[in-house]
C-alpha cells in the first residue's frame, strides 16, 4: 500500500507549483489579530542589548551595518524561546503570508521541471494562462526573450521571472508539439487562489474524499462548498485527509470544527502566560453534526489539523485513522514592525476538550525537536502502534469512556502502520532516476489531445482501458534507460507503479489532482482503512 503524501519518502518531489508557492509553516497555527506589544524601554533585561548595539555603531573599530547585524539577531534570540517563535525579515514576509492569505499574482499554470524544462501541466481555468491560449503540455522556452530551457535554472527563479504585479505583462515563447517554431504569448497576470482543497469527489456512491491541505484564510468556506457539493452527489459519509497539513489559522480551525459538532460542545481552549483561558463551544449551526466522518492524520498532520482532529475525537464525533500526528499545541501571533519584517510570537497554549496538551516536549532543542519524526521511524513507530509509550498522567478520558493521550500529538483511534511492503530494488532504482515521471511526460505528450478532452473520472477510466500495454511499455522504457527487468520485483511493485504512472498521467487531464488521488486511492492503506473499518462509536 501507498500513501502519496508530499512528504513521504517514497515518491520523488518532481512536481512544481507555481500555485502553491511559500515555506511549510513548521505546524503553525496563529491567530489573526496581532498584539500591540511593548515598548522596549519597559522591559527589563534589554538595557544591555541596546548598549551593546550602540557601542558597536559608535565605537567599534570597523564600521559595521546596524541593520544586518539586526537582522541576524532577531532570529537567534527567537530561537531561545520555542521552535515556533519566528523572525519573517521583510523581503520574506509576501511569500510566507500569501499561501496563508489564499492567492497571489502570477499566471496560473501547474508546471513541472523534470527535465530542465518547465512542461506545463495544467492552466487555472479562466486564468490568466488559460484566458491567453496556454494549453497543458506546453513548454516555456524563453520568458521575455531569455531562454529559460537547458540551462540548469532553478525553480525559484522561474517562478520570480513568472510572476509579478497584476495586470503587468509577461512574453513567452511557448514549444507545442507539431508546432516548429516558438509561439508567442503574451500574458496578463491577475489573482491566482491558493486553494486549501487538493483534491475532493466521491470514493464511493455514499462516500466522499477531500485532501485538505492547509487552514489558511478561506479554508472553512472552501471546505463547505466541496462538502456541499458532494452532498448534492448523494454522499453520507466523508473522509477528510488532513496528512501533512500543517495548520493554519486558529479561527478557521474552530469554524469547520463546528461544523460537525451538535451545540455546547467544547472545541479547543487556549490558555496564555497570565493563566487566562479562551473557551470555543459550537453554537448548533454546523451544517454536518449527523454525517459520518473519518479524519486522517500522519505525523505531519499539525497545529489546527490537531485541533481539528482533537476536537472531534474528545466529543467522540467521527474516527481518527492513520499515525500518531506531529504534536504542536502552541499558538502565535504575527506582530508587523515598520521596516516590513514581522515576528511570529508564541502567546498562548491550546488544549483539546478534555484538556490535554498536545505540545511535544522541546527542552533539548529545535533541532531535535523537528528530528523527533526520524526518531519516531528508529523506534518502528510508524509501523507499530505498540512501540508508542504514553505517560499515564497524561491520560484522559472522553465522555463515552475512550482513552486519550496528550503530551506529544493525537493518537489516532485506529493505527495504520506506514506499508514498504512494494518497496523492491527495481522499484527503488526507477525511483531514484525518477524513470516513472519521465516516462509519464513523454507518454502523456503521445495522448495530449485524449487527456486534454478527459472531464471525468468514468472517461479516464475509458482511457486506460483501451491501453493494456501501459505497464510493459514503462518496463522497456526503463530497461532503455538502465534498470534490467528483475520479473519477481517487477510482480510484487507492479500495483504501486501502475497506479503512480496512472496517477502522473491523471495529472495531465483537466480534472489534475482529483484524477491523482484516485489513481492512488487503492494502494494507501490508510484510505483503504477508512473505507473498511467498522464504526468504533456505534451504539451497542
Amino acid at each position: 500500500m501507498y500513501k502519496n503524501n508530499k512528504y513521504t519518502i517514497l515518491i520523488p518531489l518532481i512536481v512544481a507549483l507555481s500555485l502553491a508557492a511559500g515555506i511549510w509553516l513548521s505546524g503553525m497555527v496563529f491567530r489573526n489579530t496581532p498584539s500591540s506589544g511593548r515598548s522596549s524601554e519597559l522591559i527589563p533585561g534589554t538595557g544591555k542589548i541596546n548598549m551593546l548595539l550602540s557601542l558597536i555603531e559608535n565605537r567599534y573599530v570597523d564600521t559595521v551595518s546596524m541593520d544586518s547585524l539586526t537582522e541576524k539577531m532577531m532570529p537567534l534570540i527567537l530561537e531561545e524561546l520555542d521552535p515556533h517563535s519566528t523572525y519573517i525579515p521583510a523581503k520574506e514576509l509576501a511569500s510566507v503570508n500569501e499561501s496563508m492569505d489564499g492567492e497571489f499574482d502570477g499566471i496560473g499554470v501547474m508546471f513541472n521541471m523534470a527535465t530542465d524544462t518547465v512542461i506545463v501541466l495544467n492552466v487555472v481555468p479562466t486564468g490568466p494562462s488559460d484566458k491567453a491560449g496556454i494549453l497543458g503540455g506546453d513548454r516555456i522556452i524563453t520568458i521575455n526573450d531569455s531562454i529559460i530551457a537547458g540551462v540548469n535554472m532553478n525553480q525559484n527563479e522561474v517562478m520570480k521571472r513568472l510572476r509579478g504585479p497584476r495586470g503587468t505583462t509577461v512574453k513567452l515563447g511557448i514549444q507545442r508539439g507539431g508546432v516548429k517554431e516558438l509561439i508567442p504569448i503574451t500574458v496578463t497576470r491577475g489573482i491566482i487562489p491558493i486553494n486549501c482543497i487538493t483534491a475532493a469527489y466521491m470514493i464511493r456512491p455514499d462516500t466522499g474524499y477531500v485532501v485538505f491541505a492547509q487552514f489558511s484564510r478561506n479554508a472553512h468556506r472552501e471546505l463547505v462548498a466541496v462538502v456541499d457539493e458532494l452532498k448534492n452527489q448523494g454522499m453520507k459519509k466523508l473522509i477528510l485527509d488532513i496528512r501533512g497539513n500543517p495548520g493554519g489559522f486558529l479561527d478557521q480551525a474552530i469554524l469547520i470544527s463546528n461544523e460537525f459538532l451538535p451545540a455546547g460542545k467544547m472545541i479547543v481552549f487556549t490558555k496564555d502566560r497570565s493563566g487566562a483561558q479562551t473557551k470555543q463551544f459550537s453554537n448548533g449551526q454546523g451544517r454536518y453534526q449527523d454525517m459520518d466522518i473519518d479524519i486522517l492524520i500522519d505525523e505531519h498532520s499539525a497545529s489546527s489539523s490537531e485541533i481539528l482532529a482533537g476536537a472531534l475525537q474528545d466529543n467522540d464525533r467521527g474516527t481518527i485513522i492513520g499515525r500518531r500526528s506531529f504534536g504542536k499545541g502552541l499558538v502565535q501571533e504575527q506582530i508587523p514592525f515598520s521596516d516590513g519584517s514581522a515576528v511570529r510570537l508564541t502567546v498562548a497554549r491550546y488544549y483539546t476538550p478534555t484538556g490535554r496538551s498536545i505540545q511535544k516536549p522541546y527542552s533539548s532543542g529545535i533541532d531535535d525537536y523537528f528530528n523527533e519524526l526520524e526518531t519516531r521511524y528508529e523506534h518502528n513507530e510508524y509501523f507499530s502502534a505498540d512501540s508508542i509509550h504514553f505517560d499515564d498522567s497524561l491520560k484522559y478520558t472522553t465522555e463515552s469512556g475512550r482513552i486519550v493521550y496528550g503530551g506529544g500529538g493525537i493518537m489516532p483511534d485506529i493505527f495504520v502502520p506506514a506499508d514498504t511492503s512494494d518497496i523492491t530494488p527495481y522499484y527503488t532504482k526507477v525511483y531514484a532516476r525518477n524513470l516513472l515521471y519521465k516516462y509519464t511526460i513523454e507518454y502523456s505528450d503521445r495522448h495530449r489531445q485524449e487527456l486534454n478532452n478527459i472531464t471525468s473520472i468514468g472517461e479516464l477510466d475509458a482511457f486506460f482501458a483501451k491501453d493494456p500495454g501501459l505497464f510493459d511499455g514503462f518496463v522497456q522504457y526503463a530497461a532503455r534507460n538502465g534498470v534490467t527487468p528483475v520479473t519477481a520485483d517487477i510482480n510484487r511493485s507492479k500495483a504501486l507503479m501502475l497506479a503512480q504512472l496512472k496517477a502522473y498521467i491523471g495529472r495531465n487531464t483537466p480534472l489534475e489532482e482529483n484524477a491523482f488521488y484516485y489513481e492512488l486511492q487503492h494502494v494507501d492503506n490508510v484510505v483503504v482503512q477508512a473505507l473498511n473499518h467498522p464504526d468504533i462509536l456505534a451504539k451497542p
